[in-house]
């Protein structure tokens, strides 16, 4: 009771603060989301995410080595596929010396302990611009499914360490956990996009991959039949722990900071590590703003991965890490 109880004595200096501090941002805690195209010796900088990059094999092995010496030591990898390589099946995805296949051994040979993580969804490599197959108007699931289990195994065979499932079809993490035991890769993980949103905050990063859905008749021009409504908060919490039951050994939330009351819930209801997404329409509405002044880039960045920390994220893939480094100096 006031006077005996000052909350201020423990804000009164930095190191108090510091002493006291309940949540703290580590470089363990990122996973690094990589861009990768074809050719080489490209560095090539996306004008909707400033000072990200896709990066051809030969500098994407220089990348990894340069985050492995700055303490960062998981990636995220997305491939660019040359559009004459894309039709309605994905079927490049299952081509084993692929750009994503040649990717994972790229990052493993330049650094065997780099954990290597997958992108696995079909709209890097379908014409439509759609996570799964397209017939008559619709995204067909299960067919879907059994194409996404392929890709895995493809992956595990490169070296990946775990597969990351983006596309949100049902029952497919069930699929590929059994594709993936019946190959013998007993040890490869799952990371679920578990409540992955149908969200606005995609765009710079479909940029990045031009993966957007494409505009024509019979195609859907959204991802809202398998993407969930960001309305819904239960709905989130059962597609997370159908994930958890049918074999995911991470799940994530994607996007973030609109979501961190689902992070919160999710990290509430499960005992398996939470991945938040801390995706590119965020990175870029910081990176604009501060370019025109109006935030200070460094101290915004810091409160957001923070909120997402302490919302219950074991995991943050952010564009944001290597500037996270930069301010330990």
């Amino acid at each position: 009771m006031y006077p005996l109880i000052r909350n201020r004595r423990l804000r009164a200096s930095e190191s108090i603060r510091r002493l006291v501090r309940e949540t703290v941002v580590t470089p363990d805690d990122f996973l690094v989301p990589l861009f990768v195209t074809e050719g080489k010796g490209i560095k090539e900088e996306i004008p909707s995410m400033p000072n990200y990059f896709r990066l051809s094999l030969d500098q994407l092995e220089n990348e990894v080595k340069e985050l492995w010496k700055m303490g960062l030591c998981s990636v995220l990898l997305f491939v660019k596929v040359d559009d004459k390589l894309k039709d309605n099946k994905g079927t490049e995805a299952l081509n084993p010396n692929g750009l994503m296949q040649r990717a994972i051994k790229t990052v493993k040979n330049a650094c065997p302990q780099m954990l290597v993580m997958t992108d696995v969804a079909l709209d890097p490599f379908s014409s439509y611009g759609h996570d799964g197959i397209v017939a008559e108007g619709q995204i067909l699931n299960d067919e879907t499914a059994e194409v996404l289990a392929e890709m895995c195994v493809s992956h595990a065979q490169a070296g990946a360490d775990f597969v990351a499932p983006s596309d949100m079809m049902d029952g497919r993490i069930l699929t590929i956990r059994e594709a993936l035991e019946d190959e013998g890769f007993i040890n490869t993980g799952i990371m679920a996009y578990s409540a992955k949103y149908a969200s606005a905050f995609y765009g710079p990063f479909r940029d990045a991959l031009d993966s957007a859905p494409v505009d024509i008749a019979n195609v859907p021009k959204d991802k809202k039949t398998y993407q969930i409504d960001y309305s819904n908060r239960y709905e989130a919490i059962r597609e997370t722990q159908l994930d958890i039951d049918e074999g995911a050994d991470i799940v994530m939330v994607k996007p973030g900071l609109c979501y961190l009351d689902i992070v919160r819930e999710i990290r509430n209801e499960v005992d398996v590590p939470v991945a938040v997404y801390q995706v590119s329409g965020e990175y870029a509405m910081v990176k604009a703003a501060a370019e025109k002044g109006w935030l200070d880039h460094d101290a915004v960045m810091l409160e957001q991965l923070t909120a997402i920390k302490r919302a219950g994220a074991n995991i943050i893939a952010s564009y944001f890490a290597k500037d996270f480094i930069r301010t330990l100096g």
